[in-house]
């Protein structure tokens, strides 16, 4: 079943990648969806069985099917979202943000799944380190990290080997550019994590940065907001926004503030 789940996180990370990549520069409207659609299918399949061999085999061939998908040649701002966990990741949370993105002219970039679990594991390194827990917990942390990695390692392989997509950062690296800024003993909620996400999506050509933060969500408000101060003054052209979404927030002001870092978003990609 463990198999099985994790499979199915890949194919969903796997999927959020290509297609928010390919989509805003589709020569022919809706091509990327329907080749998404047409993926859906074999790849729940595949979740059924949790056949290995067919899972590399789709990823390879899914990677290769987005990259040779005709695109327009232009260029797009594009806009990493990050913050707490549900808001990021949930359309019905965060209000559809990475399409209603994409229909204000951008391209949204949204990290993996799988590297919140990877945090997680991490961080019993730090504790092991420097809080006295047993070094077993970190060694059973690190091999959980080399598993999952191994899972992913298809799709790493294959998007190193394509035309338009970037594989994933490692969680070592992601710590290791957020323990500059904060410390990895910042672990509630997303704690360090957050930061680190936002400084890989930064390296990795997207500085607009748009961070999602719920309802009395008190660590991700203090560490999102908290942050923001210092990647401006170490990344110039970084462009970050903390946008709350919750259920009192209005969609008016959202909105307003989304346009307003793209409108910078545009000026910094003419320049």
């Amino acid at each position: 079943l463990a198999k099985k789940v994790i499979i199915g996180a890949m194919y969903g990370d796997l999927f959020m990648r290509v297609l928010y990549r390919v989509r805003p520069y589709e020569k022919e409207k809706g091509s990327a969806n329907r080749l998404y659609q047409s993926w859906v299918e074999k790849c729940m399949k595949n979740i059924e069985t949790g056949s290995m061999k067919e899972f590399k085999k789709n990823v390879y061939q899914i990677v290769k099917d987005f990259d040779e998908l005709p695109l327009l040649d232009i260029k797009k701002p594009r806009v990493g979202l990050v913050g707490e966990i549900l808001v990021k990741f949930l359309p019905a949370a965060n209000n559809h943000l990475a399409e209603l993105l994409e229909s204000e002219g951008a391209e949204a970039v949204v990290p993996d799944l799988l590297d919140f679990l990877l945090y997680c594991f991490y961080n019993q390194n730090f504790k092991v380190e420097k809080l006295g827990f047993e070094k077993k917990k970190a060694t059973t942390a690190n091999l959980g990290i080399k598993a999952l990695e191994w899972f992913r390692a298809p799709a790493t392989k294959a998007f190193a080997a394509s035309k338009h997509f970037t594989p994933p950062a490692k969680i070592q690296d992601l710590g290791k550019m957020a323990s500059d800024i904060v410390s990895l003993g910042n672990q509630t909620g997303e704690g360090w994590f957050l930061t680190g996400e936002m400084l890989e999506l930064i390296h990795s050509g997207a500085p607009n940065i748009v961070c999602t933060q719920p309802f009395a969500c008190l660590p991700n408000h203090v560490v999102g907001k908290g942050v923001i101060k210092e990647l401006r003054r170490r990344y110039p052209e970084s462009n970050i926004v903390a946008i709350d979404f919750d259920p009192g927030a209005s969609e008016v002001n959202q909105l307003n503030r989304l346009k307003l870092m793209l409108s910078t978003a545009n000026k910094n990609l003419n320049k």
